[in-house]
């Protein structure tokens, strides 16, 4: 019982940091409307579903793919979430923000066992204190969440496994990250980058674990976290793998700004909030907590990046003062980092956007950890100053981060993150009708989430969609608009995210004797109008027109 408190003690830094963690993405939860994407895991399970490979289990249909390329395991999760507590930022996000403090409790213990505990206590503060690490956990639109606990949790028991030889901790790992590949197929990154490193730095000591018996189980267990995605790919000819994995570096520079720009912690300012000009009422942060952000935001001249960059360069240079263990693990989690991004950065549509980037952590804060914990051991004299250097990038790091919040609060988010969501989804459930058309991207998903599928949401953006439309898509409008309880839903023009389909329906209503009836305007809490709910009208006859005649 003694060796209990004694653990705990010794792990009590990794505990500290993902509850801090935790605590430093309370105040983000509520800043932000829930996005689209956010909202896409409730699809299979709200009205209108949707889902691919679905099936039926005892009375309720289910699927298993959300996309080609995205399983249903965070809607397994949140499911029962959502129904114990209804659809809210909190439901929604706290889950993911908890994940995401597992995920450094468990880096912890990974990189205690690989490098010793001084490096865990560096990368469970650095990772503790990424900017990026935790918005994107909070507002887990990529999705990321599950992504970075099941690689880690499987990395975790893997090593369990080598030192422990229990081969139920290698079923756990393998399993942990066949879960990662149902959850999100370019897992495939991570694990082949991961698979390949481990091989080749630890050919000898993976070599000596092998055996039959071991191969099926490992095999077994992946299999069994991934048999959703292999049950939706068998019969379909592998669409996961042959609609989203093409070969593209043409945008080879962009995609290294972001990589850059990710690890500067700043790559998303500007994504979650509007700015100074697009707000006519700001709110300036209140309370002890806002009126703290706001003098220490304009103490630190409003920072843009941390400097999480320079710390990995300068481990890079200390590298070579890593001895034992230290130096393979170095080797492991840069050749694991670079696999996984030259895959991303060769894939057509990745890697040019930070919740893709992001997935690429932990293996920095790994690498920059061991670095400086084995340059500290090396050099006594330099312990003070390597403590020194990793308390200077966490404050950096957490600065920014302050940096999201004043923005955040003062000016509130864009239209994909706004707080008129509420508001438009409490008209709607106000307002009779029998279809809801939704005439532009960024709310079918979110209205069917916060309404929890009670409203009667239409996609009719699609339908009308053709610069040159067909005989069947008049058809379609016609059926659309002349049933008065029908109502669509639509941005304003400034902020529309595709605004063809908008403009198409309203000249094809024209052409056929109806005109748009506007019935609300529903603006968010900063004043800006965000969302225009209309029906249509059969416009009234004209008058016949006087002839003139001739004596």
């Amino acid at each position: 019982m003694s060796a209990l408190p004694s653990r705990l003690r010794r792990d009590a830094w990794g505990i500290a940091s993902a509850l801090f963690y935790f605590a430093a993405g309370q105040p983000f939860l509520p800043r932000l409307g829930i996005e689209n994407d956010e909202a896409l895991f409730a699809s299979p399970i709200l009205s209108p579903r949707y889902g691919l490979a679905p099936f039926r289990v005892w009375h309720t249909h289910f699927a298993l793919m959300l996309m080609s390329y995205l399983g249903t395991l965070k809607t397994l999760i949140l499911l029962p979430v959502i129904k114990v507590f209804g659809a809210n930022v909190w439901s929604v996000r706290e889950p993911m923000l908890l994940a995401g403090a597992a995920s450094i409790w468990i880096f912890y213990l990974l990189v205690e066992r690989v490098a010793g505990v001084r490096a865990a206590r560096i990368g469970a503060v650095l990772l503790a204190a990424d900017s990026l690490y935790l918005l994107t956990t909070c507002f887990d639109w990529g999705p990321v969440a599950l992504q970075h606990l099941l690689l880690v949790t499987g990395m975790f028991f893997a090593m369990r496994f080598y030192k422990e030889r229990r081969e139920l901790l290698l079923a756990a790992a393998f399993c942990a990250f066949g879960l990662a590949l149902w959850d999100k197929a370019l897992a495939i990154w991570m694990l082949s980058g991961i698979a390949i490193a481990a091989l080749g730095v630890f050919p000898r000591e993976i070599l000596a674990l092998l055996s039959k018996r071991r191969l099926a189980i490992a095999a077994g267990a992946f299999l069994a976290g991934a048999l959703p995605l292999v049950i939706y790919n068998l019969p379909r000819q592998m669409p996961t793998f042959h609609g989203n994995f093409t070969y593209d570096v043409s945008e080879l520079p962009v995609k290294a700004r972001m990589l850059v720009g990710t690890a500067h912690g700043g790559a998303l300012l500007g994504f979650f909030n509007q700015d100074d000009w697009q707000t006519p009422y700001p709110h300036r942060p209140a309370g002890p907590i806002g009126r703290f952000s706001v003098n220490l935001s304009q103490w630190a001249g409003h920072p843009g990046q941390d400097l999480f960059l320079f710390a990995l360069v300068l481990a890079l240079l200390l590298a070579p003062f890593a001895w034992g263990r230290g130096w393979r693990a170095l080797l492991f989690s840069l050749t694991a980092m670079a696999l996984a991004w030259a895959q991303m950065a060769a894939t057509a549509g990745a890697g040019g956007s930070a919740h893709h980037t992001i997935l690429l952590w932990p293996l920095p804060q790994m690498f920059v950890a061991v670095s400086f914990a084995a340059a500290a051991e090396r050099f006594g004299r330099a312990r003070i100053a390597i403590a020194a250097a990793v308390a200077v990038v966490c404050a950096s790091s957490l600065v920014v981060t302050n940096e999201y919040y004043v923005r955040m609060a003062r000016n509130g988010g864009p239209a994909a993150w706004t707080d008129a969501f509420t508001p438009l989804n409490a008209y709607l459930l106000d307002t009779p009708a029998t279809a809801v058309y939704c005439m532009d991207w960024g709310f079918l998903d979110t209205l069917r989430l916060l309404s929890m599928g009670k409203l009667p949401l239409r996609e009719g953006s699609e339908i009308v969609s053709r610069a040159v439309p067909l005989p069947q898509d008049r058809e379609a409008v016609l059926e659309m608009i002349a049933d008065r309880s029908h109502v669509f839903v639509t941005h304003p023009p400034s902020i529309a995210f595709f605004h063809v389909a908008d403009g198409n329906l309203a000249r094809l209503a024209l052409e056929e004797g109806y005109r748009r009836e506007n019935i609300a305007a529903i603006r968010d809490s900063y004043g800006r109008l965000m969302f225009e709910v209309y029906r249509f009208q059969k416009a009234p006859a004209s008058s016949p027109r006087e002839t003139k005649t001739t004596p």
